[in-house]
């Protein structure tokens, strides 16, 4: 693996969200901030997500690993998050899949704690966020 930042999608999605909406948001969000594909490490998502066949066609597809969360995990990151959504602790018991999802690989790969490079990106069935690590 080459050195430099750690960048970690974290992806939040409805049930039976297909990978192709999963992988638009994606370069839709790259394109948006002139990141390149090849410059993602990794994808994390909440452990309530690990068999969620979108998520693991994407990472198949792509050939990344994805690293799935507990919420008490997530929750730890609660204060590092852009946005709380009551609607997502109501269902999970944390306040950001994406962008808690994101910070925690993160900071588990780096030298160094975690900062959100692109706060959470809203489609219909899907969140991503990006986070990077030095």
């Amino acid at each position: 693996m080459s050195s430099g930042p750690f960048l970690v999608v974290g992806l939040g999605c409805q049930r039976g969200c297909p990978a192709s909406t999963l992988r638009a948001l994606l370069d839709q969000t790259l394109q948006a901030h002139g990141i390149a594909l090849d410059q993602v490490r990794a994808f994390a998502s909440i452990d309530l997500k690990r068999d969620e066949p979108g998520l693991l066609e994407l990472a198949g597809q792509l050939s990344l690993p994805l690293t799935c969360f507990s919420a008490k995990e997530l929750a730890g990151h609660e204060a590092r998050l852009s946005h709380l959504s009551e609607i997502a602790f109501e269902r999970t018991g944390c306040y950001g899949i994406a962008e808690s999802a994101a910070l925690a690989l993160a900071d588990r790969l780096g030298a160094s704690p975690a900062s959100l490079l692109v706060t959470r990106q809203k489609a219909a069935q899907a969140t991503l966020a990006l986070a990077v690590t030095s």
